[in-house]
């Protein structure tokens, strides 16, 4: 179950998911409530120290805060190289299982092109979104909280799952305001 939320940190990492990062921006900026009472970061996924310490050491490492992870995926399961300093960060299996806990609420939204799968002979990626997959498993399994169902979309697709999921992130998150 969701709680209350006080703050926003927008995670983005790449030209496409900076982009996407300034809409849902725009979105939660446009919601009164939102623009006079609460904060909404941007944080950029290749900044380790500004990640870590917005997500872990920082005052916004409580549990009404809200992480937005917004990420792609491009050959081979891997993440833009703006983004991989998270990524490998979340996925070392050093960290406690309790790592997140009482830290912060998370939302993932992937950002994949599946046109990539067809033109590779040589890819062992099964699904264009497998970055968010294995982000949105593994912040859980840290003990973050999620928020809301992961988004995935597809440029292949023109990325049309993107505005349905951002609405669904919004309207979440007035029920927690």
């Amino acid at each position: 179950m969701s709680s209350k939320i006080e703050d926003f940190i927008l995670l983005s990492g790449g030209d496409l998911s900076a982009d996407v990062a300034e809409q849902i921006n725009t979105k939660l900026s446009s919601i009164p409530t939102i623009s006079s009472t609460h904060n909404i970061h941007k944080v950029l996924m290749s900044k380790s120290k500004d990640f870590k310490t917005a997500l872990l050491e920082g005052p916004l490492a409580k549990p009404t805060t809200l992480a937005i992870f917004i990420t792609q995926t491009i050959e081979n399961e891997a993440p833009p190289e703006d983004a991989g300093a998270c990524i490998r960060f979340f996925k070392r299996k050093t960290h406690p299982e309790t790592l997140l806990t009482d830290k912060i609420q998370f939302a993932v939204l992937g950002l994949g092109d599946s046109n990539l799968l067809l033109d590779r002979q040589h890819t062992a990626a099964k699904d264009c979104n497998q970055v968010a997959q294995m982000l949105d498993v593994r912040l859980e399994a840290l003990g973050g909280q999620r928020f809301c169902q992961r988004g995935e979309s597809d440029e292949r697709t023109g990325l049309l799952e993107v505005e349905p999921w951002i609405d669904l992130l919004v309207e979440k998150i007035k029920e927690c305001l």
